[in-house]
């Protein structure tokens, strides 16, 4: 059973962008990869329950792409550069 949560996981997180990846890379931060997997695979079956349940097409929950997650995204992306060796502000 284990498995076929992870194979589902990972499919799930390997789409552009939606609401399974982005869970699955904030999971990651706190619970490490595998555990991160296996919660997204537990999310595809609730989801799937309740699609079987009341006979209802899968609707995934809106994207909200905040001022504040586009600033701490560009902070990150920054500092890899840095390390990387790169240095933006002489441009």
């Amino acid at each position: 059973m284990k498995s076929l949560l992870v194979e589902c996981g990972w499919g799930a997180t390997r789409r552009k962008d939606g609401f399974l990846k982005r869970k699955y890379k904030s999971l990651i931060a706190r619970r490490g990869k595998k555990k991160a997997l296996l919660a997204v695979g537990h999310k595809i079956i609730i989801a799937a329950f309740f699609v079987l349940k009341n006979k209802e097409k899968y609707k995934e929950p809106l994207l909200h792409n905040s001022a504040q997650r586009n600033k701490r995204q560009i902070a990150n992306h920054l500092a890899k550069l840095k390390e990387l060796g790169y240095d933006l502000m002489a441009v």
